[in-house]
């Protein structure tokens, strides 16, 4: 359940107390899985949920609600991330009842067990709208054969039999790391404020990672719970995918960062979904954008002869891309096809096999 690749220079960094200009306020973080917690401020409280994988772990967040608390994120469905909240609802929660489900986007390493929590509790999972109806779509295809749609989309893309064939084998499986998904939700939007405790709290939502994804700003607290929009370290997944093939998801990624820029201030405390806590939010959005428009040079200037997508994964991303990576990969490099295209920088054809052919337009169309 990875949500991005790692920046480069981050990476080079990973253990420091400060990279770049981010730094990190929180010496001690919480153990992976052990349902305990640090607290970040007062009546916010820091876990952090296992995830297997390069990722290892997503940070969820509870706030104190009167008597109870609201919980932002859940981690997957799994058997030790519910043994982890069992835990914390015993131990460092209190004993007190959750009031409020928040789910920052319908990603399963977020969303995974928020099913179980808020039957458990009898509260309300509270989400943005295109995310609540969009993750239903997508666990309905759990266990349904691949669709024909998406064998076209990734031989468009280049991909080889034995990727196609594997693509068909792990399809339909999303939904099985989420618990079943409570039949009514309260609806999140965009600039809302609401009360927790008796502090408000903002919503400033961003698309391009997942369909409408809210971060939540508390100007009281100086917080800003992030999800995934705005990591310190990597750089969450942007990607097109086959039930929207021509969609342009990069440029809604980088006007939402400028959005999010623009509507909270620098000297927030970040506590983004994976990493650790962080200051530094406007030089993170900063760096995000220009690492993205530095992809998109690259990629425009390797497109001087046409290029499939599959082709193209060299100007991206440092690492080799294998089986495990590649529907990450090629949704990511499409996303980045599809935003030059949109910018006329370069233009597609057909050809007689259905594979996509990409350049720039000094050598294309």
């Amino acid at each position: 359940m990875r949500d991005g690749f790692e920046d480069d220079e981050a990476t080079a960094a990973e253990g420091a107390r400060k990279v770049g200009r981010l730094s990190y306020p929180f010496e001690v973080a919480p153990e992976v899985g052990s349902g305990e917690a640090v607290e970040v401020a007062p009546g916010v409280l820091w876990l952090r949920m296992p995830l297997g994988g390069s990722l290892q772990f997503i940070n969820v967040w509870a706030l104190r609600d009167g008597e109870g608390w609201a919980v932002v994120d859940t981690g997957l469905q799994t058997r030790e991330t519910s043994q982890a909240w069992r835990t914390a609802f015993a131990g460092v929660l209190g004993g007190r009842p959750l009031t409020r489900v928040i789910v920052t986007h319908l990603h399963p390493d977020h969303v995974g067990l928020a099913g179980w929590m808020t039957r458990k509790f009898d509260c309300r999972l509270w989400m943005t709208r295109l995310e609540y109806f969009q993750c239903r779509m997508l666990v309905a295809d759990t266990g349904r054969e691949a669709p024909e749609d998406g064998v076209r989309f990734f031989r468009a893309a280049g991909w080889d039999e034995d990727a196609i064939e594997n693509y068909k084998a792990r399809f339909g499986g999303f939904g099985k790391a989420i618990y079943a998904l409570p039949d009514s939700y309260r609806r999140l939007s965009d600039g809302e404020a609401f009360q927790i405790d008796g502090r408000t709290w903002r919503v400033v939502t961003g698309q391009g990672h997942s369909p409408d994804h809210a971060c939540l700003w508390c100007p009281e607290l100086n917080l800003l719970i992030s999800g995934d929009q705005v990591l310190p370290r990597i750089s969450s997944n942007v990607s097109v995918f086959p039930t929207e093939p021509d969609a342009d998801p990069l440029s809604d990624w980088l006007r939402s960062l400028a959005k999010v820029k623009a509507a909270v201030p620098d000297e927030v405390i970040v506590l983004p979904a994976h990493n650790d806590p962080f200051e530094g939010l406007h030089t993170r959005i900063d760096g995000l954008i220009a690492g993205h428009e530095r992809g998109l040079a690259r990629l425009e200037k390797k497109l001087a002869e046409p290029k499939r997508v599959v082709d193209t994964f060299g100007a991206l991303f440092a690492r080799p891309i294998g089986p495990d990576l590649l529907g990450m990969a090629t949704g990511e490099a499409l996303a980045h096809l599809n935003c030059l295209v949109g910018r006329g920088r370069i233009g597609r054809k057909i050809d007689e096999a259905g594979v996509a052919w990409y350049a720039a337009n000094s050598s294309g169309d």
